[in-house]
């Protein structure tokens, strides 16, 4: 059974895809406690631009939405393969593996640290090792809560609108679907993970312009990563060969063509 799973394509590279696609969505919650100027990032200066009568505005996004952008590249890719039925499996999996990640790093946080440990980085300029790593890893509960809705609610509208566009193209225009349902769904993750964490916090004026701020940022790359997905699928067809790709394809619809089930054992 293992050997006849190991040497099916479709199987094996959905393994690897999801694989990914956890790992990905992990790295970005971690290293999202960073803000970083996108502006200096290219040498340039700070906006400072006014919206909804919020002045001093600029580019300042968590390290997180340098690669949640590939979360909605990897669900489009499956979406058209394998279905929406395998892409909310993916992405359920992924918020139960964050949400095992956070509550780690929480009961991290309350161990007691060893004496030598906490002054072992002065001579890097960190006096308290346990400050700072409760610091990186001790995010705020409604950020996590609010990050993890964001990206359920985010990945079933993705799916929703993609096969919503599927149905009207077809096979053609991968790039149109993948775009579209993308920049949908981004404009709603920007939004719940804001009001989730920041309403009563900030002003909704505020929030409605950082929320601007950060869709404008992923909708741009939506529009970047549009080759990669079309780049993406040749590749993965080739690999698949063009009569099982054809197949997965329109099993993914729910058509009734479908590929001939892995033999088992016995």
């Amino acid at each position: 059974m293992v050997a006849n799973i190991l040497k099916d394509k479709p199987t094996k590279l959905l393994l690897g895809i999801s694989a990914f696609f956890v790992a990905n969505a992990l790295i970005a919650e971690s290293i999202g406690t960073k803000i970083f100027s996108l502006e200096k990032l290219f040498g340039l200066h700070p906006a400072n631009f006014s919206l909804f009568g919020q002045s001093g505005l600029a580019f300042n996004l968590t390290c997180g939405v340098l690669l949640w952008p590939l979360e909605f590249v990897i669900t489009d890719i499956v979406n058209e393969f394998y279905g929406p039925k395998v892409v909310r499996r993916i992405s359920f999996t992924a918020i139960g593996l964050i949400s095992y990640a956070f509550l780690m790093y929480f009961l991290a946080i309350g161990t007691p640290p060893a004496d030598f440990w906490l002054g072992s980085q002065k001579s890097s300029g960190i006096d308290n090792m346990q400050t700072s790593f409760n610091a990186i890893f001790g995010q705020g509960m409604r950020i996590i809560i609010g990050s993890l809705v964001a990206f359920l609610v985010s990945q079933l509208v993705d799916v929703y609108i993609f096969h919503k566009i599927k149905k009207i193209t077809g096979d053609k225009h991968i790039w149109l679907r993948a775009t579209g349902s993308t920049v949908v769904s981004q404009l709603v993750d920007s939004y719940i993970v804001l009001f989730i964490a920041f309403s009563g916090v900030f002003p909704w004026q505020l929030i409605l312009g950082i929320g601007i701020v950060n869709y404008c940022y992923k909708f741009t790359m939506a529009l970047v990563l549009t080759p990669v997905i079309v780049l993406v699928e040749k590749r993965m067809e080739k690999y698949l060969g063009h009569d099982v790709a054809r197949k997965m394809k329109k099993a993914a619809m729910g058509q009734e063509e479908a590929l001939t089930p892995i033999p088992t054992a016995g």
